[in-house]
């Protein structure tokens, strides 16, 4: 009898230690997010979702689905193929072409220094309200991965790796488009573009030529670039207000922009304001990708302006077409646009293709 009481005790003690060892497995390593100095210095701490932290574990996983062409429905396409890294992640096509042929009707945003959007819209648009949403929506999108998540989901669950992955990043080996979504907002999250030029100028690690420097000071004057409203200063290394506006572009709207989602008549024409942050590498430019260079930008709003009823009031020279630069002044605001590019994004081992 007390070797059967024995024999049970450590049956017992056995199962219960295996059963440790497996929820010690699957406790996710807590990640530290890495912010460059200067975002550290004027920022404030990016602010993530309680219930979708970082870990090392969950951003592995992400970076696994966003390189990932299983996610749609022909396996031709990865979200990386419209946001690719060494494209600034974006893409270099007007518009992005989904799995049937078929392209989209706005040019793919970059997916930089999204921890930092403090605002929570996401898109062109402001149609997405969490990182998180936003990711739910290219899978099941008819012009781009033309999938259903379930389809998704299974065709995962049904490979040799994913379940394990999943299990150790959320604890269950049961995949759910809740989860995908969380793993690859946790990987576009630490992707952080914070190294080029004018960050080292500001670090006092380099010095910006004498046109750099005097695209700087005409990027801040009102009276001539006056762009520092809707896309900040050294100030604010997003280089963005992540906000919306109508900087006249056209006349009338084939594309209602943000007012497509709110539906008001005032918000017709208005698009969230993109970073500008590695134009050397996000040709071309706008919402619908209409101007192929940074020169076109720039004439744009040099001599460019279309007035409209929802303008926005910081397009202060609509009256005249635009700011009126001079050639010179057009040169030396290229020049230090362009140093705003970070060259390390592309070249980052943490960004590449695990698969």
């Amino acid at each position: 009898m007390f070797k059967k009481g024995i024999l049970i005790i450590l049956i017992f003690t056995f199962f219960s230690s295996c059963n440790d060892d497996e929820q010690e497995s699957y406790i996710p390593t807590p990640l530290a997010f890495e912010a460059p100095v200067l975002f550290q210095q004027l920022l404030p701490n990016p602010s993530f979702p309680a219930d979708n932290p970082q870990t090392v574990e969950g951003v592995s996983l992400g970076r696994k689905l966003f390189f990932d062409k299983n996610l749609s429905a022909d396996n031709t396409l990865a979200c990386a193929g419209c946001h690719a890294p060494n494209q600034g992640f974006s893409d270099q096509r007007q518009f992005s072409i989904g799995i049937d042929g078929i392209a989209g009707f706005r040019n793919s945003m970059p997916l930089v220094n999204l921890a930092f959007n403090t605002r929570n819209k996401f898109n062109w648009d402001g149609s997405a309200s969490s990182l998180e949403e936003q990711i739910l929506e290219p899978v099941i999108n008819e012009i781009e991965m033309h999938n259903t998540w379930p389809n998704a989901v299974a065709t995962l669950q049904a490979q040799s790796d994913y379940p394990l992955l999943f299990e150790q990043a959320f604890g269950t080996a049961t995949i759910s488009k809740e989860l995908a979504t969380k793993a690859i907002a946790q990987f576009i999250r630490t992707i952080v573009s914070g190294n080029s030029k004018f960050d080292k100028h500001l670090r006092g690690e380099a010095s910006l030529t004498p046109s750099e420097a005097n695209g700087f000071a005409i990027f801040l004057d009102e009276d001539r670039g006056d762009c520092f409203h809707c896309h900040g200063s050294d100030s604010n290394p997003i280089w963005s207000d992540n906000d919306f506006h109508n900087n006249g572009l056209d006349e009338e709207f084939t594309d209602r922009g943000l007012g497509l989602i709110t539906g008001d008549p005032a918000h017709f024409g208005l698009f969230k304001s993109p970073s500008l942050r590695n134009l050397a590498y996000t040709a071309p430019y706008m919402h619908d990708g209409r101007f192929e260079t940074l020169d076109d930008v720039i004439n744009h709003y040099s001599e460019g302006l279309v007035f409209s009823e929802t303008i926005d009031p910081l397009m202060k020279s609509i009256a005249q077409g635009g700011v009126q630069l001079t050639e010179a002044d057009k040169a030396d605001l290229k020049a230090f646009l362009l140093s705003l590019s970070d060259p390390s994004l592309a070249n980052n081992p943490n960004y590449q293709n695990p698969n």
